[in-house]
């Protein structure tokens, strides 16, 4: 019996995700209104973490979990004001750091990747009183 790998896996492992964590973090530095919801004056602290946890949400190490514990996202994020037009700033960022990863997924994969990510980002706002609309 031929063992399954696991996205992780498939996609690249380590390499692919900070690759992909990189990328979104870049575009969230250009991103003054997205970027005033990281409280760390370098955005270096919370790359590993969504690094981590998307490693192990995806099948590789569980380091976030040894680390940190149970994700608790949407706890984590409570302290901070996600509002719709937050979310749709996330999630460009997220799919935009797709497309650089793209060549390493197969159609399937990143179906899957950018459907959690989305599922995930509308899942993190937690107010509609959004002052830029």
């Amino acid at each position: 019996m031929v063992p399954q790998r696991t996205f992780y896996e498939r996609v690249g492992g380590h390499e692919t995700f900070v690759q992909l964590v990189a990328e979104f973090y870049r575009g969230v530095a250009q991103d003054p209104p997205l970027r005033d919801m990281y409280p760390e004056e370098d955005l270096g602290p919370a790359e590993v973490r969504l690094r981590m946890f998307l490693e192990q949400y995806w099948g590789g190490p569980t380091t976030y979990s040894d680390q940190r514990g149970h994700p608790r996202l949407r706890m984590r994020h409570m302290p901070f004001r996600v509002t719709p037009t937050q979310r749709d700033r996330w999630l460009h960022h997220m799919n935009t750091a797709i497309d650089t990863i793209a060549d390493r997924l197969d159609a399937m994969d990143e179906h899957q990747m950018r459907a959690y990510m989305a599922h995930a980002a509308h899942a993190m706002v937690n107010t509609f009183e959004d002052p830029e609309a």
